[in-house]
């Protein structure tokens, strides 16, 4: 039984760690970048033709470094590049920002990360109003998959299963 305990301790210890490294990393850009860097996807996206997605979280939320995690995997990384323009909004301690996420229909308090994406031409054509990612720890990378492949833009002749389609 001491056996069985002690290996439950080292697992939460483990698991304690990792989630604390996790959070150590800086995903989101100081507060008042959030604009400039707004607009400059804003014209990236319109000359590459793909959407721009908003990440509205905060460096400190652990989902949100999952969900940073989930972007950047094999499997979601070609497809966010070939299809979205990733725009990380800081939304401080739920205190920075607030204007940005009303804006594009982002209940804050709903919890983070929340999501919004743009047309090319800056439309809202989607927020997530229910905290749909706020719980990014208990969910599978294919969550993002399923999300990225729903929301990338349709191109005339295109398959819902291919990536880089141009």
């Amino acid at each position: 039984m001491k056996a069985v305990k002690q290996l439950v301790l080292a697992a939460i210890l483990a698991l304690t760690a990792a989630t604390a490294g996790a959070a150590g990393r800086t995903i989101y850009p100081a507060p008042a970048q959030a604009r400039a860097d707004l607009a400059a996807a804003l014209k990236t996206a319109a000359a590459t033709h793909r959407r721009v997605l908003l990440d509205f979280g905060g460096n400190w939320c652990g989902d949100c470094q999952v969900l940073d995690i989930y972007f950047h995997d094999a499997t979601n990384q070609p497809l966010l590049d070939a299809n979205f323009v990733l725009v990380d909004i800081n939304i401080g301690e739920m205190d920075a920002n607030l204007d940005l996420a009303a804006q594009y229909g982002i209940p804050i308090h709903k919890g983070v990360p929340a999501l919004a994406v743009l047309s090319e031409r800056g439309k809202l054509l989607y927020s997530q109003k229910n905290g749909e990612f706020e719980a990014m720890r208990r969910m599978q990378s294919s969550s993002v998959t399923q999300f990225l492949q729903q929301w990338r833009p349709r191109r005339p002749g295109c398959s819902v299963v291919d990536v880089n389609c141009r």
